[in-house]
């Protein structure tokens, strides 16, 4: 009666019901995952799941096709806090990472403090992070911005480092925190050399930067407005899973600690913002 072949019609009518099996397939594998990374970006949720998706015949571009579908495609979001004062009398170290070749974990260190808190709650997250593996070394969450918040995380870092024999240079931006004299007798008793960036352009200390963002943008550190011991707890877990579970770009989809463990594998490097201009291309 409507020119359709009946068996075209019913067909149709299955392949239907397949096609939204396997979208409820997708999307419930998509959130076991987000419950512990709640938004770890597609590309990573890909790799996670693809021996499960092959499974099913679930592409990539397929795959992609439903979290879009389901709205489950993660959106970056930007927000930026001023956490560093370079106006100061200390001593400011010169760079030495600007042509280094990483090549190795416990090479060279990096660190920053982030901002976490709400206006009526702030909080401050202090950290050091491998620059060749993303392991985060060592944190601290504090109410301020004193300089002993940022030496609780370098010793908890320094309690991490297994060769002692291998120079290890921790490079950071100009902030106060970091060349007042406290944090630098930390770092000359444990004969770590010290580098800083020269500019206030973020591309110099990317690495810090960059592991700012997945913390707050995947893990949503940032959102709780809870007290000092809740979210010590928080960052904590966060950290945890960061480090063990969660696949990294630049590390080919290796977690941290995986390539923490290693030092065959060349480290990819970050894109430099403008390749006119000889920027820390390496971190």
């Amino acid at each position: 009666m409507f020119g359709i072949d009946r068996q075209v019609y019913y067909r149709r009518i299955r392949r239907k019901i397949v096609k939204q099996d396997k979208a409820e397939q997708v999307v419930l594998m998509v959130d076991t995952i987000r419950k512990t990374m709640p938004r770890i970006g597609t590309r990573k949720l890909y790799y996670l799941l693809s021996d499960k998706l092959l499974l099913i015949k679930i592409g990539r571009d397929k795959f992609f096709d439903i979290l879009r579908a389901n709205h489950l495609l993660v959106q970056p979001k930007r927000s930026y806090h001023i956490t560093t004062n370079s106006h100061h009398r200390f001593r400011k170290h010169e760079n030495l990472i600007l042509d280094l070749e990483i090549n190795r974990p416990e090479q060279v260190w990096v660190s920053d403090i982030t901002y976490i808190g709400k206006r009526d709650n702030p909080y401050y997250l202090s950290l050091v992070t491998d620059a060749y593996s993303k392991k985060i070394m060592g944190y601290f969450v504090a109410n301020n911005l004193n300089t002993q918040s940022s030496v609780m995380a370098l010793k908890m870092a320094l309690k991490q480092r297994k060769d002692f024999n291998l120079p290890l240079i921790h490079h950071s931006d100009r902030g106060i925190q970091y060349c007042a004299n406290e944090y630098q007798e930390e770092l000359n008793k444990n004969k770590v050399l010290c580098s800083m960036t020269q500019n206030s352009d973020p591309y110099e200390n990317a690495v810090a930067e960059r592991i700012n963002g997945v913390l707050k943008q995947e893990f949503k550190i940032d959102k709780y407005n809870q007290g000092v011991k809740i979210t010590n707890q928080i960052i904590k877990e966060s950290v945890t899973i960061y480090n063990e579970l969660r696949p990294h770009y630049s590390n080919y989809m290796l977690t941290p600690n995986q390539m923490h463990s290693q030092s065959i594998i060349n480290m990819r490097t970050y894109k430099a913002k403008n390749s006119s201009k000889n920027i820390f291309a390496t971190v």
